[in-house]
């Protein structure tokens, strides 16, 4: 199994346990749905309960949260538009440094797609939630949480050259 970490802060992102895939050569999005969490209860990882179990998915005390924002430790944070794009200039200098220092090859790939990518980004800015890693470090990196067409399935989009990966 791969985990996938910020290369800034050194938090967990994700890892290959969860359905992905790369994006334009810059991003990877990571499928994600919610779970039911019930107090002392193991964790449902989102498979179909029987029909025993369904009522009790409402248990007192039992939350719904999603399940990479919960592996994770994701904290939900908020931009407007304005705040977004001076945080992306930033987060975007921070990346291309690391990569000079250790995929100087990279950096072109880099700052071509995530520049494609950004405008994407801001074309559907209403669509997007918005998470930090565990450490809330403002340096780091900000993942997206948006929806397919179908407006159910969700999924994160994290930038591909701001994480590294560590075999467990």
């Amino acid at each position: 199994m791969l985990l996938y970490e910020d290369i800034i802060t050194g938090d967990e992102l994700f890892s290959d346990a969860f359905p992905m895939k790369e994006v334009d050569g810059v991003v990877y999005e990571v499928d994600c749905q919610m779970i039911t969490i019930k107090p002392g209860a193991d964790v449902d990882i989102g498979a179909n309960p029987s029909a025993e179990e369904q009522d009790d998915a409402l248990e007192e005390g039992a939350i719904s949260i999603n399940n990479v924002v919960h592996s994770f430790r994701l904290q939900s944070t908020s931009f407007d538009k304005k705040s977004y794009l001076t945080y992306l200039k930033g987060y975007m200098k921070a990346v291309k440094e690391k990569l000079a220092e250790s995929n100087p090859d990279a950096v072109g790939e880099f700052e071509k797609g995530a520049a494609s990518f950004a405008k994407k980004i801001v074309a559907n800015f209403k669509d997007y939630e918005f998470y930090t890693s565990e450490s809330m470090n403002p340096d780091g990196m900000v993942a997206l949480l948006n929806y397919r067409e179908d407006g159910v399935a969700a999924y994160f989009t994290f930038w591909k050259h701001g994480t590294k990966s560590v075999k467990l």
